[in-house]
């Protein structure tokens, strides 16, 4: 006789919680009803980012002084355990520290590891600390098209300090820079790029490079790269608001060279708002956050548009097989679109 197979619990969605029970728990920074804002946030269904929006707008309201700083960096540079150790010396001085992880999205599988929680251990016990990974999918600059609001929301949920780590250098990765109040590059002694890097426009919007793994058989090596990025720096103009980008390096391991790091970061915070550069700063930031709003917002609407579904498929094939220019179909799908 043939057993019956017992059927699997089917496992229930939750309910979402009502826009007031959101908004609520980011006030009193309730962990997981803030992940499950940022997770509506990072959401592209209609529904939820509907949602989304009137959580920002009213996390935007609060009153915050925080410090957004952005960590970049090649890899294998130690980003992650650098991360972690600045932000626990950081909530031990009575801080709390909200990092914004982004790992890259496969561009064949859509999917990523998100293990940087994994690899923060000591910082995920942290009460005063929150780590949030996300999947970079298919925006450049290594951030989510979210993580402006996820700040938004980490700033109204108290946290003093938000870190945002980015994949990794690139010259698209300028886009952090629009989002953060101070940018720090992390390189790596000895690794053959000291000078090669100065190359790169990611070091030119750079206000201090860290040259890390400074320890044991490093320290050498560090002090000479430290030097010779010092020397490079001078061929750049001062930062708007006057700032010299300053070279230091550091030891996430034997945890050197961070205080002295923190401190310079608060110096800069100091004068930059004291000359009103940090106000201006933001301002100008949310004035790029629109256009960037924008210009997704306008992409989604004609790709979504009924008529353009319908025939941009056929305007593929004509591309692909050389039947027309990529020019004349763009033009062709746009006056379409504008038309109806």
């Amino acid at each position: 006789m043939e057993q019956m197979k017992s059927k699997a619990p089917q496992r229930t969605k939750k309910p979402l919680p009502s826009l007031a029970e959101l908004q609520n728990g980011i006030l009193k920074n309730n962990l997981a009803l803030l992940s499950r804002a940022i997770t509506l946030v990072e959401s592209t269904r209609p529904e939820h980012q509907a949602v989304a929006h009137k959580l920002v707008e009213h996390a935007l309201q609060q009153k915050t002084d925080t410090l957004r700083i952005g960590i970049t960096g090649v890899p294998g540079v130690g980003k992650s355990t650098f991360i972690e150790q600045f932000g626990k010396m950081i909530t031990q001085r009575g801080k709390k520290v909200a990092v914004l992880t982004v790992d890259p999205s496969s561009s064949k599988s859509k999917g990523s590891i998100l293990g940087d929680k994994t690899r923060m251990q000591a910082l995920v016990q942290d009460p005063n600390a929150y780590i949030r990974p996300s999947a970079s999918g298919t925006s450049l600059g290594g951030v989510t098209r979210k993580t402006r609001e996820s700040i938004t929301l980490l700033e109204a949920a108290g946290y003093d300090v938000i870190i945002v780590e980015t994949v990794g250098v690139g010259q698209s990765e300028t886009a952090v820079h629009d989002m953060v109040d101070f940018f720090l590059l992390l390189k790596l002694a000895g690794a053959g790029d000291e000078l090669q890097g100065i190359k790169r426009g990611i070091v030119e919007m750079a206000h201090a490079i860290a040259i890390n793994k400074a320890d044991g058989p490093n320290k050498k090596e560090a002090a000479r790269a430290q030097t010779e990025f010092a020397r490079a720096l001078h061929l750049f103009p001062p930062k708007e608001n006057g700032w010299v980008p300053k070279v230091v390096c550091c030891s996430a391991l034997e945890n050197t060279g961070l205080d002295a790091l923190w401190e310079m970061m608060l110096a800069y915070v100091k004068d930059s708002k004291a000359s009103g550069y940090f106000t201006d700063n933001r301002s100008q930031q949310n004035a790029h956050w629109l256009h960037q709003h924008l210009e997704h917002r306008l992409v989604s609407d004609f790709y979504g548009h009924k008529s353009i579904k319908t025939v941009l498929p056929q305007y593929l094939r004509e591309v692909t097989e050389g039947k027309t220019s990529p020019f004349a179909a763009a033009e062709a799908l746009l006056q379409r679109y504008r038309e109806e």
